[in-house]
């Protein structure tokens, strides 16, 4: 089984043009916004776009909601595709995700801009931003089971007054979710500060937490994502390679699973070593 990718920012047209991606790539499967597709059917999974609100979205999209990775990786199994395309907003996104699925590594990524122009990639973020519409790379006729939101194109997909219209290959549907209603989705650094110094309060051998920062990596208007350091003093005597492993793993959950963002490194900083002189 072999894995490639189409990434681009949100909104920029990346499931408007996956069909095409994967057809020009020989992906057989297509694994967008938290679904599986193979010949124009959703296999496996719920899509992100059927989520009320943008943090459900995201965390829906990336597969950390409990049992969806499962769902679809027994999918996967179960079908045997060829080839997986998968699509994501950043690099650090489509690798995540091919993680999270037990997938092989990716063989080769398709950036958005290479394939559409700027006036193209504009008018995509225009129906985005301004008319709050998404594109799902499935028949409608198709999707209608799986999806609760808004279907801007169900009759037109489906009939015309005259004739049934038969299914074309390749088909897309227009859907308006209900979260893209409530406007721009912001998270507070505070949030994400707030989280992390629980997890690391909660660490028995951290005897204290003296400094927390938390960085964004930005390309142009998007967020791709977050860079945290802490530094801590921990209490002598613990393995301090294996301490630190230990809460990076449950601080990248904790934030990524609380905010649906992207953790790219988690950087952990040992300021002092406390001894306690009564033991």
């Amino acid at each position: 089984m072999d894995v490639v990718a189409l990434v681009g920012p949100s909104g920029t047209g990346k499931s408007h043009r996956a069909l095409q991606v994967a057809q020009e790539h020989n992906a057989d499967a297509i694994i967008d916004d938290g679904i599986l597709i193979k010949d124009g059917h959703i296999i496996a999974g719920e899509s992100a776009k059927t989520e009320k609100n943008k943090i459900m979205a995201v965390k829906r999209a990336i597969f950390v909601l409990p049992g969806h990775a499962e769902e679809v990786r027994e999918a996967i199994q179960k079908i045997q595709p060829h080839r997986i395309l998968i699509i994501g907003t950043s690099e650090n996104m489509v690798h995540k995700i091919a993680q999270t699925l037990k997938l092989p590594s990716i063989q080769l990524i398709v950036r958005i801009e290479d394939i559409a122009s700027r006036a193209e990639m504009d008018l995509a973020r225009f129906h985005r931003v301004k008319e709050g519409k998404h594109i799902i790379p499935v028949p409608t006729i198709e999707l209608k089971p799986h999806f609760s939101g808004y279907l801007v194109d169900p009759l037109q997909s489906i009939f015309k007054r005259s004739r049934v219209r038969r299914r074309k290959l390749g088909e897309k549907s227009i859907v308006r979710p209900v979260f893209s209603y409530y406007g721009k989705l912001i998270i507070d650094d505070r949030v994400i500060l707030a989280v992390v110094n629980k997890i690391l309060k909660d660490v028995e051998n951290i005897e204290n937490v003296k400094k927390v920062t938390v960085g964004h990596l930005v390309k142009g208007e998007e967020n791709r994502g977050l860079q945290i350091t802490c530094e801590v003093v921990l209490n002598y005597g613990s393995h301090i390679p294996t301490l630190v492993e230990q809460t990076q793993s449950k601080i990248r959950e904790a934030v990524e699973f609380t905010t649906g963002m992207i953790v790219h490194s988690i950087n952990i900083v040992v300021k002092a070593l406390y001894v306690d002189i009564k033991r």
